[in-house]
């Protein structure tokens, strides 16, 4: 089929737009412009911009991600879990001629409340690229999704990664600390700490009383409690989970912080296979634009 289209991550705090045709991305645009940061503008005139010399009056624009939150350009559904594949395109939001949202996934239920936007367009091109029972999505809120060949049955989040920088940045853990450094032998500490422990609240504060005392090195900070907070967030989903062993589990990030997670789940004895998120993200845009062209 040939088709041109434009496609677009909007999320809170960035945008990010391919222009695709023949299906082959043609260029690539960032934006700081997320959808908290429009300074005033309308989504429209945002999108205008970013798309400036791409866009005529036939070329379909598809977004996904925080574009059709309550804060966006318009509210968009939520399908609930079990959610099918195949629904994605089929239950997409007209928000203006040629333009559409993708639905975002919720799971209701009483042991489990949970939304998600962006991150199943990246699920889409997952199952295509590298199909798994289980996702780990890791970022701010980082995902984790058990899913099949046709549908998403389930998946919790995990703000680790809010939690790093709201610990480092407004909180006691972090207060008075210079500027951070790499540090592989830091961050496997804080792995082998937090992969062992059950109590992760009662060892946040033993960072703090560390570098107060002398015992870890004040610029290595960040590393330490970036393994503690991974390493303990991948022991308690596993076990959740109970993932099998047989197939690899995968990660849709980028490289540095796919091979974190790659790490302490190496150390659970658990195969994991890295796919990066924006590659996700085009593949299961594309096909979302196709079922629109249809």
């Amino acid at each position: 089929m040939t088709l041109r289209y434009i496609a677009i991550d909007w999320g809170s705090t960035n945008l990010r737009a391919w222009l695709f045709h023949h299906g082959a991305c043609q260029e690539s645009r960032k934006s700081e412009m997320g959808i908290t940061r429009l300074n005033g503008k309308s989504p429209e005139a945002v999108l205008t911009e970013v798309s400036a010399g791409w866009r005529d009056e036939t070329t379909p624009v598809v977004m996904a991600g925080m574009v059709g939150s309550n804060a966006g350009w318009k509210v968009t559904p939520y399908l609930p879990c079990p959610a099918r594949f195949s629904e994605f395109g089929s239950q997409i939001t007209t928000v203006a001629e040629g333009v559409f949202i993708v639905p975002g996934l919720c799971v209701l239920r009483d042991n489990n409340h949970n939304v998600m936007r962006g991150e199943e367009t990246q699920l889409l091109g997952a199952r295509e690229l590298k199909p798994a029972p289980l996702y780990i999505m890791p970022g701010t809120h980082c995902k984790w999704v058990q899913a099949d060949s046709e549908q998403v049955n389930e998946f919790r989040t995990v703000m680790t990664g809010e939690l790093h920088h709201l610990l480092l940045t407004h909180s006691l853990v972090g207060a008075g600390l210079p500027e951070q450094l790499p540090s592989t032998e830091a961050f496997h500490a804080g792995l082998t700490q937090g992969l062992e422990t059950a109590a992760p609240l009662a060892r946040l504060f033993e960072v703090r009383a560390a570098h107060v005392l002398g015992t870890m090195a004040r610029e290595q900070v960040s590393e330490f409690l970036s393994g503690l907070l991974i390493g303990n967030e991948v022991a308690s989903m596993v076990r959740e989970w109970q993932p099998e062993t047989r197939q690899p589990i995968t990660i849709v990030a980028g490289s540095a912080l796919a091979e974190r997670y790659r790490q302490a789940l190496n150390a659970l004895g658990i195969r994991a296979q890295v796919l990066e998120g924006d590659i996700a993200f085009q593949a299961g845009i594309r096909s979302i634009a196709h079922a629109v062209a249809k």
